[in-house]
């Protein structure tokens, strides 16, 4: 007689189902959200890191071709050439446009027409292009474009009025006026001839009006667009004379400042003020 199964008449046993409930869904959805508001500073400072990189490689550039432009000029590009003795119409010529061959654009240069206005329509269409090397990275510019000719987001340094407002111009870029390496007593190590210019909305490569003379701390004048400002948290870029590009403080005091921006002020500036 073979014995029962003991397995015969045994309650199956309900299986549960697998998966979250409400409770432990909430939990994970809460500590993503945690992970993602440690992350995302995080992530936005090294974004930032970068573009601040760009910005700074983009006025080595403008440094190495003001350099190739005094080697064959003698002297630094002007902050514009308005107009030349003896001729009538303005031109409103930047030195954005001047530095072009140096900076791999001698096609583009040669495109223009450097004897006329900016404005005028034979530089149509060479004003139109889109030159990266003169947009910062971290710009909030809508376009890349101003009144259909490429923006530049970087001005040449005319000179200063901090330490009084009706100072003759006293920068390394002037208009209509080029000076030689022996001109900047200050040191070209102590001379910003190129700073970034982020406010001035009318900023373009070819147009002559991106030289601005600095009148208040870096990124404090909201709404004045001649001065040096920028969309990087903390401070602002400038190219020296000598080619290097450095990141200033907004916290720098006013008279250092002012220094640095002056050709022949007679002025030292450490590094550890800026």
């Amino acid at each position: 007689m073979s014995s029962p199964d003991p397995r015969r008449g045994a309650r199956r046993r309900p299986s549960r189902a697998v998966g979250f409930t409400l409770i432990e869904l909430l939990v994970v959805i809460a500590i993503i959200g945690v992970l993602v508001a440690l992350l995302l500073p995080a992530v936005q400072s090294a974004r930032e890191a970068a573009r601040r990189s760009r910005c700074l490689n983009n006025l080595r550039q403008m440094g190495i071709a003001l350099h190739g432009y005094h080697d064959s000029a003698r002297s630094f590009p002007p902050g514009g050439w308005l107009r030349r003795p003896g001729e009538p119409t303005m031109r409103w010529l930047a030195w954005s446009a001047l530095l072009l061959p140096n900076l791999e654009q001698s096609a583009l240069y040669n495109g223009l027409n450097l004897a006329v206005p900016f404005n005028h329509h034979a530089n149509t269409t060479a004003a139109a292009t889109v030159l990266e090397v003169y947009l910062c990275p971290s710009s909030r510019r809508e376009d890349d474009r101003v009144d259909g000719r490429g923006a530049c987001d970087y001005g040449g340094m005319y000179g200063e009025r901090i330490t009084s407002p009706n100072n003759p111009p006293k920068g390394a870029m002037l208009y209509d006026r080029a000076f030689p390496i022996a001109a900047i007593r200050d040191g070209t190590s102590q001379t910003i001839f190129i700073a970034e210019d982020s406010a001035w909305g009318d900023g373009q490569w070819l147009y002559a009006r991106n030289v601005f003379d600095q009148a208040f701390a870096i990124n404090r004048a909201p709404g004045f667009e001649n001065d040096l400002r920028s969309d990087h948290p903390g401070g602002a870029q400038a190219l020296f004379g000598d080619g290097s590009a450095r990141f200033l403080r907004e916290t720098i005091a006013l008279r250092p400042l002012a220094a640095l921006c002056t050709r022949a002020g007679g002025e030292i500036v450490s590094a550890d003020q800026y």
